[in-house]
């Protein structure tokens, strides 16, 4: 790959960067690419996270590619039916065949004269460093780091003479049959692994510092499922897509304007299925909805574990780990053979890779992200992040099409290079996600801000964002386009 040349590079081989490769080989087939994975597989967190239960916390109908449909019976799937879905996405637009396995990237730099980006990458297998070139890149590495999670300091924790294990850790092959479990943490991995170690263990404890919203969803869509007898698989997934997206994005702004309200619909069902005696304080954030994310339930199962007096929630702050367990600062004790801390992520946009533009290094958390798409002063370079408030890939899909309505209109122009510039001094910075999640709180400092207004502001709004940046026009003062291929200057660019 020494000294390789693409039109375009994909930095991860995950859901996002293989759907981005996917969305290059429709709109833009003439293109070069190749896509460059840090690790020995494709797949990203569904092939990463092994742990009990895995699954996700949205439904495939949205959370599945728009230009394939989802046709497994499963509206909530399991970790292997979607790493087998991304694979099967892969193969069939013969996307295999461009993916360096292994090969981690390090460092990037943008040469004006050139137009172009030149990639530092290491070769993990041959041990060695590379360089590869491309006009543009598409950093689709999630916002996570996949090196390890996030585990806060525990007082004792040597001392413990049980197993601790951080779910993006998961042993293979790990018996935990007739042993005392207790996860640490309340968020979405927390809630998936605690009923599903309940088939084995003697008893699943969640213990957590304080309360999450959750909400019961069932596994299997009845209607859709019936309309699949009738009606071709691609029109049901229209209607789905269409259906769950005004659904969630209905739903988040009622809990957004009426959190009272709100409340006490998510709370009331979580009392309903657990019954009149259960203590909710266990399901009773301090927090608005949608201050963090919702956590789903499938089936109920862990309303129904705790029901059955498999698993049971204790709301309390960790003193120290002991010999047989946890000591809380209540005083209770509880005992333990395994502690699973699930206790969120460390977030690492773009992979870590550093970044500078004509040998001047460039700070991402210094900059704002135009549209959610491109960082300001940044050429020829895009991230895909996803919803915080809905399925990840509903955003990664129209991230993915406008990135390549950019590269489409500037071979139209012959213009090489494509950066967001600031011109608005009013602007004051934002936090680019604005959510109380402590793994979103720990990367402020790290990771770029969003603007007070347009095109700085993110709405999080699907319908707001399709119109942007499917349809939204490109002629946009802020979106400069320079860097002619044949001598055309770059006011006419501009007014083109």
């Amino acid at each position: 790959m020494r000294n390789e040349k693409v039109d375009v590079l994909i930095v991860g081989a995950g859901l996002s960067g293989i759907g981005a490769a996917c969305h290059l080989k429709r709109e833009a087939p003439h293109k070069s690419f190749a896509i460059l994975e840090a690790r020995d597989a494709m797949g990203g967190t569904w092939d990463l996270f092994r742990y009990p239960g895995i699954r996700s916390d949205s439904d495939m109908y949205t959370l599945g590619y728009n230009f394939k449909p989802w046709t497994n019976p499963k509206a909530i799937a399991d970790g292997p039916s979607i790493l087998s879905y991304i694979k099967e996405t892969a193969s069939e637009y013969h996307i295999d065949s461009h993916i360096r396995y292994g090969h981690q990237v390090k460092h990037a730099s943008w040469s004006t004269p050139n137009a172009e980006w030149t990639v530092e990458v290491f070769d993990k297998a041959k041990n060695e460093a590379k360089t590869i070139s491309a006009n543009f890149v598409i950093g689709c590495t999630g916002y996570y780091n996949y090196e390890h999670g996030y585990e806060p300091k525990f007082e004792g924790k040597e001392d413990f003479k049980g197993q601790v294990i951080h779910p993006q850790q998961w042993p293979k092959d790990l018996d935990y049959s007739g042993k005392k479990v207790v996860v640490i943490g309340s968020g979405a991995t927390a809630v998936t692994i605690v009923p599903a170690m309940t088939d084995k263990a003697a008893h699943v404890t969640m213990l957590q510092r304080s309360p999450t919203y959750m909400m019961s969803l069932p596994e299997k869509d009845k209607m859709l499922n019936t309309m699949r007898e009738y009606l071709p698989e691609q029109w049901v997934y229209r209607f789905a897509r269409t259906r769950n997206v005004a659904f969630s994005t209905g739903f988040y702004q009622f809990c957004r304007r009426f959190p009272e309200k709100a409340r006490e619909l998510i709370e009331g069902q979580v009392k309903r299925q657990l019954g009149a005696d259960f203590d909710m304080k266990h399901f009773t954030p301090e927090y608005n909805p949608w201050d963090e994310r919702l956590c789903a339930v499938t089936n109920g199962d862990m309303f129904k574990a705790i029901k059955r007096g498999q698993a049971s929630v204790v709301t309390d702050h960790i003193d120290k780990f002991t010999e047989t367990g946890i000591l809380l600062k209540s005083g209770e004790e509880l005992e333990a053979d395994i502690i699973i801390t699930a206790t969120g992520l460390d977030v690492k946009l773009m992979g870590g890779v550093t970044l500078d533009v004509d040998g001047q290094d460039l700070d991402v958390s210094e900059k704002m992200v135009y549209k959610g798409v491109l960082l300001e002063d940044l050429p020829n370079m895009g991230m895909i992040f996803g919803y915080t408030n809905a399925s990840w890939t509903l955003k990664a899909d129209l991230i993915s099409e406008y990135m390549f309505r950019i590269i489409k209109h500037m071979d139209k122009k012959g213009m090489r290079q494509v950066t967001p510039r600031n011109t608005d001094r009013s602007l004051h910075l934002e936090p680019f996600i604005d959510m109380r999640s402590g793994y979103i709180q720990r990367a402020l400092g790290s990771t770029p801000k969003q603007g007070s207004r347009m095109p700085w502001k993110l709405y999080q709004n699907y319908l707001l964002d399709m119109a942007m940046l499917r349809f939204g026009s490109l002629s946009d003062k802020t979106l400069q386009f320079t860097n002619p291929a044949t001598g055309r200057s770059h006011a006419a660019a501009s007014a083109a």
